[in-house]
């Protein structure tokens, strides 16, 4: 299968190499391109969040790759990648995990 990316993942990509080093960014690229034989490596998303969605994701080097695959098209389409750090259930589904508990504690 060809990979395409998004141009936010392309420019997420860039800073992690900007930011990790090549070798970061090396793995990173490469567990990519192993999606092209394997394109269902990657975790099913909706198992994990229980929400109906046609990503699936990889965790690498401390970042999440989230992708789809058209099998129609015969394309696995990387369309985003966050730092596990960033609270991507949010960003990509509107998902909040915080408590209020813990939005009172830190005060965020």
């Amino acid at each position: 299968m060809k990979i395409k990316y998004s141009p936010d993942a392309v420019d997420k990509l860039k800073d992690i190499k900007t930011v990790y080093g090549c070798k970061t960014y090396q793995k990173i690229r490469s567990s990519i391109q192993e999606l092209s034989v394997m394109p269902k490596k990657g975790a099913l998303v909706e198992d994990y969040i229980g929400i109906p969605n046609p990503y699936r994701c990889l965790h690498i080097l401390k970042h999440y790759i989230f992708y789809r695959i058209d099998k129609n098209k015969k394309l696995i389409y990387i369309t985003e990648v966050f730092n596990e750090r960033e609270d991507f259930l949010n960003a990509m589904f509107g998902v909040n995990l915080r408590t209020q508990e813990s939005v009172e504690y830190w005060g965020d």
